[in-house]
């Protein structure tokens, strides 16, 4: 069975948050934790509050915890937030601020 966390709207550009998401792709959740844990990228402090969360709904299900592996990890776009910083001679240039929707999938991996 597989146990799904998401954060949507999440202020960060869907690129910067793919490069974290394909790195926690595969991996069992201690890994996964432990790699976002010390991993420099803003993108990360993101995705270890949902796959902490995803860790809590697997437990609220009675899920064994130490044989979960993280089965899928995706990050959708989000609305852009469009603004303007002002320039010299009255001219505009426009500012696209980025947002994402994360979504994470833990699922207990299957039995040797």
């Amino acid at each position: 069975m597989a146990y799904i966390a998401s954060h949507r709207f999440a202020r960060i550009a869907p690129r910067k948050a793919r490069l974290i998401a394909d790195m926690v792709r595969g991996l069992p959740v201690d890994q996964a934790l432990t790699s976002l844990e010390f991993s420099k990228r803003r993108g990360a402090w993101y995705l270890k509050a949902i796959l902490k969360s995803a860790i809590a709904n697997a437990e609220e299900s009675d899920a064994d915890v130490a044989n979960l592996v993280v089965s899928r990890s995706w990050v959708d776009e989000g609305p852009t937030i469009k603004r303007f910083q002002p320039k010299d001679r009255g001219r505009a240039h426009p500012i696209n601020k980025r947002t994402s929707h994360l979504h994470l999938e833990v699922a207990e991996a299957p039995a040797d």
